[in-house]
């Protein structure tokens, strides 16, 4: 229950707020997030089976951002930014429609 407070909030004063993005860091945003939405959906898909561990979702949160952003930028100094971001984007789509699909098996027992 704190997390979905936290994460209410978090998304309140995003919205209220509207922090500057450097333009450099524009690129990396829209990775972020999906890599962020990834850990989200693998908690909650954690939770239901019995096995949510807090520490775990902070490191994976943490990590999934950084490495999604390093490939990201590796791909931009190697001159194939928009492969390896599609790349990123289509992997961790994958499985987030795999979490989500295990979530929905879950609540409806199908």
């Amino acid at each position: 229950m704190i997390a979905v407070l936290g994460l209410l909030v978090g998304v309140v004063l995003g919205l209220i707020f509207q922090p500057e993005v450097p333009l450099g860091l524009e690129p990396y945003l829209p990775i972020a997030v999906v890599a962020a939405l990834d850990a989200v959906f693998g908690a909650l898909r954690a939770y239901l089976d019995g096995i949510f561990d807090d520490k775990v979702f902070v490191v994976s949160f943490f990590s999934n951002v950084f490495i999604a952003a390093a490939i990201v930028f590796l791909g931009d100094k190697l001159g194939v930014g928009a492969q390896l971001s599609t790349g990123v984007i289509v992997v961790l789509g994958i499985r987030i429609f795999s979490n989500v699909a295990m979530i929905r098996r879950h609540i409806f027992h199908a």
